[in-house]
């Protein structure tokens, strides 16, 4: 038995390599032990090639996906990324680990410690060192798996879409916006017959998606005397956002004999002479009122923004 085997216990060898002489089998001149290509040194060149072009190609995605290229872009950088370092990955094993087969003839069914020794230290010595030979390709690898790493929580960030900040909050009626209908028209004042109403938006804003989903008001003229307490209702105009404060659905529906406007999603009813408070359905707050003012010439426009946000509640709303 070698000298190493009667070393005592506080001074033994590192359990991560087994100090055991390799039999001729595991030497460097064994040609199952050599790579399979011909000319190694091309071919880790060739390898070296696909994973910086993968590499460079990540970044690709990574620069289409934050800029918002065209999906296309998208695609085909990343395609390119993954069959680069696959490619690159399955040359690597193919043609520059040991080539095999390894066979071991056995005469017993049980090997005895020595063979079993020599064994772990041949997978530990001689399996690892094709890798570590080669720390230019690991690198380049672990480089571009990194990149992907990162570029591939892009989806988890990016996609959830911007801060909404105080977009929940505004619209683009600001003072002095002017009331015009869905064809860009100005709305006078003495074009609105009493008892009749129209769909308005803000200047500019007529048809733009956001006007339509956000900004759109129902403009109603009646006699002044029938609304309670109300302000910004210049000769009996009033307006209020058409988003029921339910379910955001367009209130478009006016019962003119009631004076009220009705949701046809839910049936809320919101009475118009008394601030749009609801009377009748699970909408839970008035429809926002959007002050009014009209210039010299009778046309109306905004004097400020709806008095409270428009539509559903939010989970920030007080």
């Amino acid at each position: 038995m070698s000298d190493h085997l009667d070393t005592p216990a506080d001074t033994a060898p590192e359990p991560s390599r087994t100090p055991v002489a390799l039999p001729d089998a595991a030497s460097w001149t064994d040609p199952h032990l050599q790579p399979a290509a011909k000319h190694p040194e091309f071919v880790e060149r060739l390898i070296a090639l696909t994973f910086v072009t993968g590499f460079l190609s990540f970044c690709a995605f990574g620069a289409a996906y934050w800029q918002d290229w065209a999906p296309w872009s998208l695609g085909l950088s990343l395609g390119a990324g993954m069959l680069l370092v696959g490619t690159g990955i399955t040359a690597w094993g193919k043609y520059l680990m040991p080539r095999g087969p390894f066979v071991e003839e056995r005469h017993v069914l049980q090997s005895d410690k020595q063979d079993l020794d020599a064994f772990t230290n041949a997978l530990v010595e001689r399996g690892a060192t094709p890798v570590k030979r080669r720390k230019v390709l690991g690198g380049l690898l672990g480089a571009g798996m990194g990149v992907f790493g990162i570029v591939a929580a892009f989806p988890f960030i990016r996609s959830l879409g911007p801060l909404p900040k105080n977009s929940l909050a505004t619209t683009d009626w600001k003072p002095g916006t002017y009331l015009v209908d869905q064809s860009g028209n100005r709305i006078s004042q003495y074009a609105i017959a009493i008892g009749s109403y129209v769909t308005v938006f803000p200047e500019g804003w007529q048809d733009q998606d956001r006007g339509q989903a956000v900004d759109q008001t129902i403009l109603i003229h009646e006699e002044s005397s029938v609304f309670k307490n109300m302000t910004s209702i210049p000769d009996g105009f009033v307006a209020y956002s058409k988003l029921c404060t339910h379910a955001g659905c367009p209130v478009g529906l006016f019962e003119r004999q009631l004076k009220l406007l009705i949701c046809p999603c839910h049936q809320s009813m919101f009475d118009i002479t008394n601030s749009c408070i609801p009377i009748f359905g699970p909408a839970p707050r008035p429809l926002p009122q959007l002050p009014l003012a009209v210039d010299a010439d009778g046309y109306l426009y905004a004097a400020a923004g709806f008095n409270q946000p428009v539509g559903p509640g939010y989970w920030e709303r007080s």
